[in-house]
């Protein structure tokens, strides 16, 4: 009994020692959490994938993956710095804001301990209206009932950025909701509000949903004025939603955009983000189908595009083993 009770102790005191100032070992690391976005966006979707795959290697590696609905980028971003999530899934512009300490993040300041896996879908800004709301393009928003998403959302704090670009205010609108993704296209439908924002890859079923029921539509954002946003952001390029994508879009959108990225910081260890790269890479043909977003990612790119901060060693462990980085 002695013997048992010492041994008990000893590993109380082994896994107190590991946890000691919240460093948890490679070895004691058994659970991780994803941070994701709205149900009915991409990236739920995408963290619950990422999760189906690191956990059926359990057996191998012993950790248990899980994928949570958020409020989206700038949420999980925040999640991660104050140690409430291991990963998330973010808008590539708000992870550069975030490592460096700027925009929407200016009062926490820098945070130097976040790092990245890898990239993943582009994310076109979209702007999706109602059919009788006369609207044809964004610069057709000015004194209509608009969506600019949940505080929070990557989508929220891009239509900020892209307003400010055009001189806008919320007052600008005859009515400002802050509705989160889930119930944006239902809202519209309702004829609640004209028109709403979303960033995210196509196709999507926040998108579809609307068009099939009440027959909305999908409109350029484009210009001059989104030019000059581009030419001076390094995160947002040129952006084309293809013909065909939604029903009844016979021609291509044009807009821009940004990409998806999965982000950590060095808290997460090394061993886990090394299961995770692994879990998605060695399974890669298989992710790819598991959504249509998804289609387009290219391997060879993943390891760099669209990321603004280091790669987390588990990262670059495996880029390294599998000849993907230098």
């Amino acid at each position: 009994m002695m013997r048992i009770t010492g041994l008990l102790a000893a590993s109380v005191l082994a896994l107190s020692t590991a946890l000691v100032g919240g460093v948890v070992s490679a070895d004691a690391q058994r659970f991780v959490t994803i941070g994701t976005g709205g149900v009915t966006g991409v990236y739920y979707p995408a963290g619950q994938n990422i999760c189906r795959l690191v956990n059926a290697a359990r057996d191998e590696h012993g950790m248990r993956c899980t994928a949570e609905s958020t409020g989206g980028s700038v949420f999980n971003l925040n999640a991660i710095r104050a140690g409430e999530m291991d990963l998330g899934v973010v808008q590539s512009d708000w992870q550069h804001h975030a490592y460096h300490g700027t925009d929407l993040f200016a009062e926490d300041g820098a945070n130097p301990e976040l790092r990245a896996l890898f990239s993943l879908h582009p994310e076109p800004f979209t702007v999706v209206v109602r059919a009788d709301s006369g609207i044809q393009h964004f610069d057709d928003l000015k004194g209509k009932r608009v969506n600019i998403g949940n505080p929070g959302s990557g989508q929220r704090a891009t239509a900020e950025r892209l307003m400010a670009e055009y001189g806008w205010t919320t007052r600008d609108f005859s009515l400002t909701s802050e509705l989160p993704s889930r119930e944006q296209g239902q809202a519209l439908c309702d004829n609640r509000i004209d028109a709403f924002f979303f960033v995210v890859g196509h196709p999507s079923a926040a998108i579809q949903e609307p068009i099939a029921t009440c027959g909305a539509r999908v409109v350029p954002v484009s210009g001059e004025i989104v030019s000059r946003l581009i030419a001076k952001t390094p995160y947002y390029f040129e952006a084309t939603i293809p013909a065909g994508m939604y029903p009844g879009q016979s021609e291509d959108v044009k807009t821009f955009g940004v990409g998806a990225t999965i982000v950590s910081s060095t808290h997460t260890t090394d061993e886990a983000v090394y299961q995770v790269v692994r879990a998605v890479f060695e399974n890669f043909e298989t992710f790819k189908t598991m959504h249509p977003a998804f289609t387009v990612l290219d391997k060879t790119l993943m390891p760099t595009q669209g990321l603004s901060v280091p790669l987390h060693e588990g990262a670059k462990r495996y880029y390294q083993e599998a000849g993907l980085l230098q």
